[in-house]
């Protein structure tokens, strides 16, 4: 295939009328303001999308487009462009056709770009065209750093060799010391994976390295026993950690910046038979907090949900196990509460978004600055809304409660494991039950679960089993033909998820729950709280997901299990 012709990319956008010639002109405007693209313009205006830029551009040019969401690439083929040329030209190599490479480009009219593509890759290509963003998040998953890091944690080890480790090489303005270098590839790798945790696992004969991805923990690197203490004495400079307490845990927080993007790292140490393991969180403070549409929850329930938050007073717990989304689910409504006529304190450990507006308080047990202790502060601040991180004893819980019956609104988690528990819970704590009974408006109870891989999604047939289990909760006979799983494809690393959603209960304080809280009933509360929640439990939303293709049976059985427990 020739070179491609020169077209603007405004022009082709009115050829194909996507846009209008008012749209054209704001746009222009708008990038020779800001010196923005001319598609991410569009973009970011919410006039087109990327994909439609992209399939209007293969339609006037009589070239192919394609989806790669839907495209099983190669690595070891992407990768015959450096990752350079690939993030300045916008390209990506998806096929070796023997005499040319089909190269997918998100602006095949840029002729610099396909001349040094031809001049680089050595070979005839024939051009298709892909959107930016989905381009962007293919090179991000194809250009690992795993190579890169063995490559350093082998630098390291022969650096190190048999001696001890040089405090004063690891100081903290060594930026050429290899720990670093190993370090800086570390996260890089982690936030382009979008990985939640590190695992720095020392072994008998390794130190082993693990990200959390979606959820599950997948092995990233092994390197050598030696560099695991110079890599925990390196982090804990960093987090301003005592370096010479090796025997008890430690925890601390620091920040980095991975290409711009600023990470806030919660990071935790344990000692361990064979050294400290070292687990941090990684939390992008650059991906803002997520809108309570796009949380995942029923349009039935983010109806009540928000008219459960916009009340004036009254207590909202959001529960469910570590890492389930319960802080996201919190910030989330916080954000959409945050105006100028409300006063809104938060009391956390640690604090883990950072919102305009809000005034937000950090638990600190070393010096007393206990949640009872600010949270009692906090009422003579005269808030609004009072968001607590956790509901930790007896005194929070009977602080927000109090706090909750005389005006204002307290949001907050517990650990439990499904709605109808959380109020007994409560009461279990020393909570009086009048007190529940009078101030807990609503629960929400939350698990994680994973979506299949839209790129290797395939239809497959329940089995005797599967389709008894599904006819026991929706009764009848329900369509079992949507029901699909993941083949495994570069995408989703060969295990068929891809991403996660939240599934929900809710479970409201009824004119019944309130009196068998008031009686301290907790077995007519129990019965009451299923009669509500019929149809409408875990399982229940995870099913839907699962006959809507969404999800597997497996990954509904495996957290409706940890529901039920």
């Amino acid at each position: 295939m020739g070179r491609p012709e020169k077209l603007r990319l405004g022009d082709v956008l009115i050829a194909q009328k996507l846009i209008s010639q008012e749209q054209l002109k704001h746009a222009l405007e708008e990038q020779k303001r800001s010196g923005r693209r001319l598609g991410r313009v569009l973009v970011d205006a919410a006039i087109l999308t990327e994909e439609q830029i992209a399939e209007g551009l293969a339609r006037q040019l009589g070239l192919a487009y394609i989806a790669l969401k839907y495209f099983n690439v190669q690595n070891e083929v992407v990768r015959r462009l450096p990752e350079a040329q690939a993030r300045r030209h916008r390209a990506l190599v998806l096929e070796d056709r023997k005499d040319r490479y089909l190269v997918g480009m998100a602006d095949p009219t840029d002729l610099f770009a396909f001349d040094e593509l031809t001049r680089v890759l050595r070979k005839d290509l024939e051009i298709a065209v892909v959107s930016e963003g989905s381009l962007l998040q293919t090179v991000d998953r194809v250009y690992r750093r795993t190579e890169e890091i063995t490559g350093l944690a082998k630098e390291l080890e022969q650096d190190l060799g048999d001696s001890y480790v040089d405090f004063g090489a690891l100081s903290l303005g060594a930026e050429d010391a290899p720990v670093v270098k190993l370090l800086q590839s570390l996260f890089d790798d982690a936030v382009q994976v979008k990985a939640s945790d590190v695992h720095i696992e020392p072994q008998e004969r390794n130190v082993q390295i693990r990200f959390r991805i979606d959820g599950a923990l997948m092995p990233q690197a092994q390197a050598d026993m030696k560099i695991g203490p110079a890599m925990a004495l390196r982090l804990k400079l960093m987090a301003g950690l005592d370096i010479s307490e090796k025997r008890l845990p430690q925890d601390g927080r620091f920040n980095v910046k991975v290409r711009d993007i600023p990470v806030d790292v919660r990071m935790s140490t344990m000692p361990t038979q064979y050294g400290e393991s070292v687990v941090m969180r990684l939390l992008n403070q650059q991906a803002g907090v997520i809108k309570l549409e796009r949380l995942g929850m029923p349009a039935d329930m983010l109806a009540r949900f928000r008219e459960s938050i916009h009340r004036p007073t009254g207590m909202i717990l959001v529960t469910g196990p570590t890492g389930s989304g319960k802080t996201t689910t919190l910030y989330s409504a916080l954000s959409e509460l945050n105006t100028a006529d409300k006063k809104i304190i938060t009391v956390e450990d640690p604090v883990e978004y950072r919102l305009p507006g809000i005034n937000q308080v950090q638990i600190n047990e070393k010096i007393e600055l206990t949640f009872a202790r600010v949270l009692r502060s906090a009422l003579r601040q005269d808030p609004d809304i009072i968001l607590v991180g956790e509901m930790r004893d007896e005194e929070t819980a009977q602080i927000g409660l109090r706090a909750a019956l005389t005006g204002h609104l307290v949001l907050s988690t517990l650990h439990t494991k499904d709605a109808i528990s959380t109020p007994i819970r409560l009461m279990d704590m020393g909570a009086p039950h009048y007190m529940v009974a009078s101030s807990l408006h609503a629960v929400i109870a939350q698990r994680l679960i994973r979506l299949v891989c839209e790129s290797c999604s395939r239809p497959y047939p329940a089995t005797d089993q599967e389709a008894a289990w599904v006819r026991a909760d929706f009764g009848g006979n329900p369509d079992l033909g949507g029901l699909a799983r993941g083949a495994g494809c570069s995408h989703c690393n060969g295990i068929g998820y891809a991403g996660r959603t939240g599934i929900y209960e809710m479970l409201e304080m009824s004119a019944e729950l309130v009196h068998a809280a008031h009686r301290n009933d907790p077995e007519a509360f129990t019965r009451h709280a299923r009669e509500q929640l019929t149809g409408q439990t875990f399982r229940h939303r995870g099913l839907e997901l699962a006959l809507a293709g969404r999800t597997t049976l497996d990954e509904v059985l495996r957290v409706a299990s940890q529901a039920e427990d």
